[in-house]
């Protein structure tokens, strides 16, 4: 499938649900905008979609004649989502396997996204029928692995790179997401999870800890408010300077092999 006018496209995964990958999509999308780049974002997690809700945007989706529109934030942000399918918010997406598929290629190949640098892909938890659709039927740049400090979550991504490499998309580093707290009244950083697996995990897998983003409240209520966008940090800020280095790195790379 032919990534028409999109230059980069990045899967955000984790392979566990509750980590917070959503929102750090979210984050990573907003932070990229404010830079004065084209992001979109695809919520390819069917049965449990959040961005719409992080991001306070609703459809329906429409057809002009050059594909399905996406909805856009009020930061410029375009996004498609199986949300936008539904009228109510609380109803579920009961679908078997071979009609989430299918909604995916529709929402890369069928949606008129225009011209962007960066469409993230919002994945959806596990090693199945959607991730693996994703992997063989859309060009992937790379992908970014989201985790909490506790071993479970470190296990559980583990699986999510293990099936990225396996297929060929390059592993473009760990975000290791709820990673401290600042003390409100001095600010020191307190790892309210412990220490952490992030180090050992990227030292395993060979690449970079792009960023240790905190456990801030202001961040669950913009996302409740669906103004996650508004959230600002020097550690989100890292973490879009380290994607788009990563990305150039990966471009370069292969330009020279070429």
């Amino acid at each position: 499938m032919d990534k028409g006018q999109v230059r980069h496209v990045i899967a955000v995964g984790s392979g566990k649900g509750g980590v917070g990958k959503s929102s750090v999509t979210a984050l990573l999308a907003a932070e990229l905008r404010r830079r004065g780049l084209a992001v979109g974002i695809l919520d390819a997690d069917i049965t449990g979609p959040s961005i719409p809700k992080l991001l306070g945007v609703a459809g329906p989706l429409t057809d002009a004649g050059e594909g399905i529109e996406p909805a856009v934030s009020r930061t410029g942000i375009p996004v498609v989502s199986s949300q936008f399918m539904v009228e109510d918010e609380q109803a579920p997406v009961i679908w078997r396997g071979p009609l989430v598929t299918r909604l995916i290629t529709q929402f890369f190949g069928g949606v008129h996204w225009g011209s962007l640098d960066y469409l993230l892909i919002d994945m959806p938890p596990g090693t199945s029928d959607v991730p693996l659709t994703v992997f063989q039927t859309i060009p992937i740049d790379g992908m970014v692995f989201v985790l909490t400090p506790q071993d479970l979550a470190a296990l559980i991504v583990k699986k999510a790179m293990n099936m990225a490499r396996d297929l060929h998309v390059g592993l473009l580093g760990v975000v290791e997401n709820m990673s401290w707290i600042a003390c409100p009244h001095c600010g020191e950083k307190i790892p309210l999870f412990g220490p952490g697996t992030v180090a050992r995990v990227a030292e395993e897998y060979g690449i970079p800890i792009l960023a240790r983003v905190p456990l801030a409240p202001s961040i669950s209520e913009l996302a409740d408010r669906g103004r996650i966008d508004e959230f600002w940090s020097s550690e989100l800020a890292g973490l879009a300077d380290a994607l788009v280095r990563k990305v150039d790195e990966l471009t370069t790379a292969s330009a020279t092999v070429l």
